[in-house]
């Protein structure tokens, strides 16, 4: 029986892994990931320059603007850690002479100008020109330096002091007081990092359950459309050949798992080769820098126990996901049946996956926790609730538990239901049929 199993498991192997679309496949989702990993290199090589300082020529008919809307503009990229992405040109020419510059002079066309001028009645009035449309980020910059030259003059026309004008605009400063002592106020910031973050790295484990359920119902399907299923039922017990499915399947969903975590290395340590990008552009260069500040020293050492923890969930919930697969596939004819049958197990993923990514936004809801016990969504529900703080060891062992007894009932009574479906070519009363296996010792 084992050399049986044996053979039947390397078969199938080698039909996922020496096959085509395998190597198509990869191929693929290697230029992607290595691609997204170098996005802003390659946007830059076809002419998207994001590193080109955006000109804007100011003309200041009040004296004061240039300066306070610099100052202004200098204090927000300090703010954020960025460097600026503007050239601030303080114009001494009219405004048709710009306008001028900016229709005609090739070097200006993306170039801004702002005009400024005194108002009785509404302090300054300020009129942007541009060849084209002024971008969100463009725009939100230009109206908060602009409101602050407003602030300045309003100030000094009705006669403010220096020091009341930096009283009125210097920020409040917040003490932060956390009643928890188990909790620090220093890594507040981290949490919502974690809970905004972690649902990216399993989104991974989405995809591998969508490529296993798929992948052991097609072959499935196809031993049975191709009348090769009696073939090899009449040399293997029913229960060889379902088991050698499902360990097939998680063999090559492990190996696939391997190869993304390879490609995502390869993407990351091909940056280097390219250089560095600085700016808006950087916006992978940006997304590591967050990473980094998620590791903190506590965090690292919780990874000791987060990380086997996980593994053991997610290997247990693909064992349950290709038991789910293989079962539904055995009562199936074809593959457009399957294909209706494997709705509610998408659905179910879908269901983990977006209640990781609004578990942050509702820290403490019960009806979340419960749903991070429960077999199949535990795999991406329980890890990030664990991140938050949400969950103990001790839960995600439970969910570890649950998943594992539901795989015992899954082979206890699925292999009742495969013994039946396996040979069984028609869908007619085959639902009663499955529920009289379920009876069967």
């Amino acid at each position: 029986m084992k050399n049986k199993l044996k053979f039947l498991i390397g078969v199938s192997l080698k039909r996922k892994i020496q096959s085509k679309w395998f190597y198509i496949a990869n191929i693929c989702i290697a230029l992607v990931i290595i691609g997204l990993a170098n996005i802003d290199h390659i946007i830059n090589f076809f002419g998207g320059d994001f590193d080109q300082k955006t000109k804007i020529y100011v003309i200041d008919n009040t004296d004061v603007a240039f300066d306070i809307f610099k100052a202004s503009a200098d204090a927000s990229f300090d703010l954020s850690n960025e460097d600026s992405n503007y050239e601030l040109i303080n114009y001494d020419k009219s405004k048709d002479e710009i306008i001028e510059t900016i229709k005609n002079n090739e070097d200006d066309k993306n170039s801004l100008a702002l005009v400024f001028d005194l108002d009785d009645t509404n302090i300054i009035n300020v009129e942007l020109i541009s060849n084209n449309f002024v971008d969100a980020l463009d725009m939100s910059l230009i109206n908060s330096a602009a409101n602050s030259v407003k602030v300045y003059l309003a100030m000094e026309k009705f006669d403010i002091s220096d020091e009341e004008i930096v009283a009125i605009n210097s920020g409040v400063n917040i003490n932060r007081t956390v009643l928890d002592e188990s909790k620090d106020s220093a890594d507040e910031n981290m949490e919502i990092i974690k809970s905004t973050v972690f649902p990216i790295f399993i989104l991974p484990f989405f995809i591998l359950v969508v490529f296993l359920v798929q992948m052991i119902g097609a072959e499935i399907n196809d031993e049975k459309t191709t009348r090769g299923m009696e073939i090899i039922i009449s040399n293997v017990s029913p229960q060889v050949h379902f088991f050698s499915k499902c360990i097939a399947g998680n063999l090559f969903i492990l190996i696939q798992g391997v190869l993304l975590i390879l490609y995502g290395a390869l993407g990351f340590l091909s940056r280097g080769f390219f250089g560095n990008t600085s700016g808006v552009s950087d916006l992978v260069g940006q997304f590591m820098e967050l990473l980094s500040s998620l590791f903190t020293p506590s965090f690292v050492d919780s990874l000791v126990y987060i990380i086997p923890l996980v593994l053991v969930l997610m290997i247990l919930t693909f064992i349950g996901y290709s038991l789910v697969a293989g079962i539904l596939a055995s009562i199936t004819t074809n593959t457009e049946d399957f294909q209706q049958l494997q709705t509610p197990i998408i659905l179910i993923v879908l269901l983990g996956y977006y209640l990781a990514m609004m578990a942050g936004a509702f820290e403490g809801s019960v009806i979340i926790n419960i749903f991070g016990y429960i077999p199949f969504i535990s795999a991406i529900l329980s890890p990030s609730l664990l991140v938050m703080g949400e969950f103990s060891v001790i839960d995600v062992i439970i969910s570890i538990a649950l998943m594992a007894i539901t795989i015992f009932i899954l082979i206890k009574y699925g292999l009742r239901i495969y013994k039946v479906g396996i040979l069984n070519y028609s869908s007619n009363g085959l639902w009663k049929k499955m529920f009289k296996a379920l009876k069967v010792k």
